[in-house]
Formats: structure tokens, sequence, C-alpha cells
């Protein structure tokens, strides 16, 4: 069976959003999996010494922009957050608390925080709004909020940060199929085809 495809985004991405609802009826499409890895892209900027998209002069404006056109463009609900973008540590920690326990609710989860972030307006990126909507899944509050503050899923989502740097990633969504790097929405109809033929 062919090896899973590797999805990385991070959750105050608005173009990692869009992807992250393409992504598995693609890979479906041609009889892959897809191993979702969310990352905290700020450390991919550090590397590259680049700052976050919207704070860059003249681009940034013109990505506000193009994230609107573009979820119209593929009929994706969207709407810009007030408070972005922002560090988003609590979302990707409770990603992979629960990924290590199942990784079908993991996902889940993460479409469900990234609904609330980019479409209602909640401010993810603070513990307690994490919370509440793992809570409303169903999920066991108090003990993410114990793993939240755990210096060890702390050390583990930044693990996660420098293997995908040091894997070549350094932007949101990024992805490989088989060893093959893939960066940006705009790649998507690129990966169809190399799903499709093997390779070009």
């Amino acid at each position: 069976m062919a090896a899973p495809i590797d999805f990385y985004f991070d959750f105050t991405s608005p173009y990692g959003y869009l992807a992250t609802t393409r992504i598995d009826a693609l890979a479906a499409k041609h009889g892959r999996e897809v191993r979702w890895r969310p990352m905290l892209l700020g450390v991919a900027l550090k590397a590259t010494g680049q700052p976050p998209l919207p704070q860059i002069p003249l681009k940034g404006d013109y990505s506000r922009r193009d994230f609107e056109r573009s979820a119209r463009y593929h009929g994706i609900p969207y709407r810009t957050p007030t408070a972005f973008p922002v560090a988003m540590q609590a979302p990707t920690r409770a990603f992979y608390w629960l990924h290590d326990r199942d990784a079908e609710d993991a996902k889940a989860l993460a479409k469900r925080l990234l609904q609330a972030y980019f479409v209602e307006d909640v401010n993810i990126s603070n513990p307690s709004d994490t919370l509440a909507i793992a809570g409303g899944l169903g999920h066991d509050a108090q003990a993410l909020q114990a793993a939240l503050e755990d210096p060890a899923h702390k050390e583990r989502v930044k693990q996660e940060a420098e293997a995908a740097v040091k894997r070549g990633v350094f932007g949101s969504p990024f992805v490989f199929v088989d060893d093959e790097p893939f960066w940006g929405l705009d790649r998507f109809d690129q990966i169809d085809r190399w799903l499709a033929t093997g390779g070009f």
C-alpha cells in the first residue's frame, strides 16, 4: 500500500485552513491516507528570516484580499479572524495530545477548531477556547487542560515544528507525497496530477 501523504499546516494559516477542507478528499481519490501534522509556523519563519505574511509590506495587503478570494473560489466559509495572526500553541498541543489516543478524533478536533477560528471568530489561541471546543466534542477538558500545561506536551510540539523545518517545511500548507514537497493550496492541482501519474 502506498505511503500516507504528510500534510503540514498551522492553525493560524488561512491557506492551511482552506487546505484542510480539501486534502483528505484529494488523497482518497488516489487511494491514499493523510497524516495531519500541525506545526508552529513561527519556527519555520524564524529559520527563513521572514515575518508572517500579513505583516510584510505590500504582500500583507494582497494576502488578506487573496485569503477571502481563495475561500470564495473554493466555496469555503471564511472570515479573517479579529486576532490574526497569533501563535497557536494551545490547539497544536491539544491536537497531538488527542492524536496519541485517536488520530481521527484529533483530525475532527482540528477541523472544529479551524471552523471556530476562521468562520466563528473564536480566538482558539486562548487555551480556554480550545478547551471549550474540545469539551463540546465530548473530550475530557480537565485532562486536556493538564496536557496543555504539561512540559512534555510543550516539548512534543516544539519537536514537531523542528522536525518539520528539518524536513524542509517553510510554509502552510505544505504537503509531501512520498518525498516530493508541495507548498501551498495552489499546488493541489499539481498534487492531483502527481498522484495520478506517479510523478512528472
